[in-house]
């Protein structure tokens, strides 16, 4: 005896699904809802073609795929049926006419195994313009000379056999590439063996954390801090301390305070240029710093997330170059030089630590992409890189001076702020008063988005600073920009 059931198929001509998928798609789902259950018998081909406005062959090959799935089965002269061996659904879910359209629950009980990271996810919107945390202008990054290396390193490994799997820390003639740009430039004694090729900084915060903390450790990171830092630590169980800061960085006296009542297991820095307040780390307050570690056997993880851009004088050197106890992890990255898409960062550190990241790599990345790690490397040596940072820097060092000269002009009487000697941001201070939260609501309505010192806060709390970045604007964009932050200020009294 056939079930009475209505056909509700709805083919999309256009859709670049074959019709008798769709069909076949769509009879699955029918059993899926319970409007078909085990057993029923399905309309003959003849029947379902009319209906459907098909040809039987189409029908007949729908049946077929079904069949081979194992949602039907065929007996010779009686027909095709559901298959007797799925679940019966009692309840029929309900019945929505354009199954294109079919409503999902808005919080499925999965039963997550720990509380989500404490991050906002920034959507993109191409109608906003946004002084950021810092990033780079894509616009201006040199992807001919990126595209045509990545073209030769794609054939070149793939003539070669070298685009399966390899060695988890990364392309050897990359490492060592980076290994020699970080001993010249940045005065670090590494060989490729002390490199670690990560994607992007935030993977090398990621396996850090992994390695040097876990479940009840203690981890000391500033007041305002990276948030995605933060939570990669909490991620891995360990306790996240704050210590405060001053118009010099990090107050010394207070982490030396804290290492004398707690254990404290690592400490995540940056000092050429503190996110979010730009303020550079003076000589004595690094030197002071690595003696604590060596004191009370801490780790250093210095996060240095835009070296290369400093306008004043030449970038300080690392804390990393003034190593003698083996204490500092050194990260970085060519996302802010290059792009934030072109996911290449590595980590710097003893030989130890790096065999451990290679195996934390195994376990969540496997490794990166060798055609990319061969064309920065060709990059590299063949200057192009450093090319593309001399030009860089003087675009970003005259969109700093123009931005400054606008906030000056027109937000005098909001903000006041110190310009930075490097990085690609501004630290902006308001009064007390000003309801920061009320002036970024304002901002998103007029089409602008920046971030409040609140966003970077241990606690969350209120801040009365903004970071705004200005690097990935143009001159007539930062202009734009400052406009309409000068009007969010007036709306968000």
């Amino acid at each position: 005896m056939l079930r009475p059931w209505h056909v509700n198929i709805v083919i999309s001509r256009g859709s670049g699904t074959a019709v008798y998928l769709q069909i076949a798609y769509a009879i699955m789902d029918e059993v899926r809802r319970g409007r078909l259950a085990p057993g029923d018998a399905l309309p003959g081909t003849r029947e379902l073609a009319e209906g459907l406005s098909v040809s039987r062959k189409t029908i007949v090959l729908a049946y077929d795929e079904l069949n081979t799935q194992g949602w039907v089965y065929s007996e010779l002269k009686r027909g095709t049926f559901v298959s007797k061996s799925l679940p019966n659904l009692t309840t029929p879910l309900p019945i929505i006419l354009d199954n294109t359209l079919e409503e999902r629950p808005a919080a499925p009980a999965l039963g997550f195994a720990r509380a989500a990271p404490d991050l906002p996810i920034q959507r993109t919107d191409n109608d906003l313009l946004t002084l950021d945390d810092g990033s780079p202008d894509t616009r201006i990054a040199p992807m001919h000379e990126f595209g045509r290396a990545y073209r030769r390193a794609l054939v070149a490994s793939a003539r070669l056999n070298r685009l399966g799997y390899g060695d988890p820390r990364g392309l050897p003639r990359l490492r060592q590439a980076i290994a020699t740009m970080l001993n010249l430039d940045r005065g670090l004694s590494t060989t490729a063996d002390h490199i670690c090729m990560v994607r992007g900084s935030q993977m090398g915060i990621f396996l850090a954390s992994r390695v040097f903390s876990g479940p009840g450790d203690v981890v000391v990171m500033e007041q305002l801090s990276y948030p995605p830092a933060r939570e990669a630590f909490r991620a891995a169980g360990a306790e996240v301390v704050a210590v405060g800061l001053d118009a010099q960085g990090i107050k010394l006296d207070e982490l030396e305070a804290v290492c004398r009542r707690r254990r404290v297991k690592a400490i995540y820095v940056t000092p050429h240029h503190q996110f979010p307040t730009t303020v550079l780390l003076p000589p004595e307050r690094r030197m002071r710093l690595l003696l604590l570690a060596e004191q009370f056997g801490f780790t250093i993880i210095e996060d240095d997330y835009d070296h290369e851009f400093h306008f004043t004088h030449q970038p300080m050197l690392p804390l990393a170059s003034a190593d003698r106890w083996d204490k500092v992890v050194y990260i970085g990255s060519m996302s802010k030089l290059l792009s934030p898409s072109i996911r290449v960062g590595y980590v710097a550190a003893p030989v130890s630590v790096i065999e451990r990241l290679a195996l934390e790599v195994a376990l969540v990345d496997r490794q990166g992409d060798p055609a990319t790690e061969t064309a920065i490397a060709e990059m590299i040596e063949a200057g192009d890189i450093k090319r593309h940072t001399r030009r860089a820097l003087k675009i970003y060092g005259e969109r700093r001076r123009i931005f400054s000269d606008l906030l000056r002009e027109r937000l005098s009487d909001q903000i006041r702020f110190r310009l930075p000697d490097g990085g690609l941001a501004i630290w902006a201070e308001v009064a007390a008063s000003t309801n920061l939260a009320q002036v970024c609501a304002q901002a998103l309505k007029i089409g602008l988005r920046f971030y409040p010192g609140s966003a970077f806060a241990m606690d969350g709390g209120a801040v009365a600073g903004a970071r705004l970045g200005f690097a990935r604007l143009n001159p007539d964009e930062l202009e734009r920009a400052v406009d309409r932050l000068r009007r969010a200020f007036l709306r968000g009294r």
